[in-house]
């Protein structure tokens, strides 16, 4: 078995409540666009000089999200790809965020990262299991990646 399927059966084991599975659709993506949106909001001059041809996108976000991309690569090249797409999703909308709201980026992302993981424990004490992340943080990582993988499989593409 490859390790990318040993490691989204392992999650599963503590997402199998229909409940629990929604709450997860929502605040799994709501959290990595909050630590997206958290990074982002770093002061980037010095990346920003050094990498001019990325414009606005010349962040720490961007940098951190292209180790991150590395490690799902090493997992699976297809689901990498999804997540590309996703993490390029969610550093446009930081930066326009960044640009419209108000509220500071920084502020409305320690927001949305509070009350997601609220809703997560919520959602994991209904489902009578821990969150897989207390034993083993490299979980942290494959939230996404089991919810792409969702993704992958209603369209009919490999992972």
């Amino acid at each position: 078995m490859r390790k990318i399927d040993e490691l989204l059966y392992e999650y599963g084991l503590s997402h199998q409540n229909e409940t629990n599975k929604t709450i997860h659709w929502i605040c799994v993506p709501a959290i990595f666009f909050s630590i997206v949106g958290l990074i982002y909001s770093i002061p980037s001059d010095s990346i920003s000089n050094l990498l001019p041809f990325l414009g606005s996108f010349a962040n720490w976000a961007t940098l951190i999200l292209i180790v991150v991309l590395f490690y799902y690569v090493s997992l699976s090249p297809p689901l990498a790809l999804g997540m590309f797409f996703f993490s390029a999703m969610c550093l446009a909308l930081a930066n326009f965020l960044s640009l419209v709201s108000p509220v500071p980026l920084w502020a409305l992302s320690i927001i949305i990262f509070i009350l997601a993981w609220i809703f997560q424990f919520y959602g994991h004490k209904i489902e009578g299991k821990k969150p897989s992340f207390l034993k083993d943080l490299q979980f942290l990582l494959i939230g996404p990646a089991w919810l792409m993988h969702f993704i992958y499989k209603k369209l009919g593409l490999a992972y």
